[in-house]
């Protein structure tokens, strides 16, 4: 079993920015694709970005491409998600998800793990 807990939520003002962890416990974290995915209120959740096992492959959605950055760390077990220059458009809940089934697995949602979430709010 791997549990993911993610941090870094808040509240911030258009134009600003925001770091987003998430922490897993196990040993087999480096062999997970890692996700972001996020969910606001009355709208379907929505992939964000995914990060290969190794960091090097990631993939983004448009709406936050050039904006976003996923980035892992295997020997502490944590992947981010710098996100700058945020948009009222981002205020969701944020989701870490984690599989072993492959990146293109991932991006489609069809994660093996997922974390509680963190709310990100972003004010105009």
């Amino acid at each position: 079993q791997v549990q993911l807990v993610e941090s870094g939520g808040g509240l911030v003002q258009a134009g600003g920015s925001l770091r987003l962890s998430c922490a897993a416990s196990g040993r087999t974290f480096s062999s997970y694709v890692m996700g972001w995915f996020r969910q606001a209120p009355g709208k379907e959740r929505e992939f964000v970005a995914a990060i290969s096992w190794n960091g090097g492959t990631t993939y983004y959605a448009d709406s936050v491409k050039g904006r976003f950055t996923i980035s892992r760390d295997n020997a502490k077990n944590t992947v981010y998600l710098q996100m700058n220059s945020l948009k009222p458009e981002d205020t969701a809940g944020y989701y870490c998800a984690g599989g072993r089934a492959g990146i293109g697995a991932v991006v489609a949602g069809r994660a093996d793990y997922w974390g509680q979430g963190t709310q990100v709010t972003v004010s105009s």
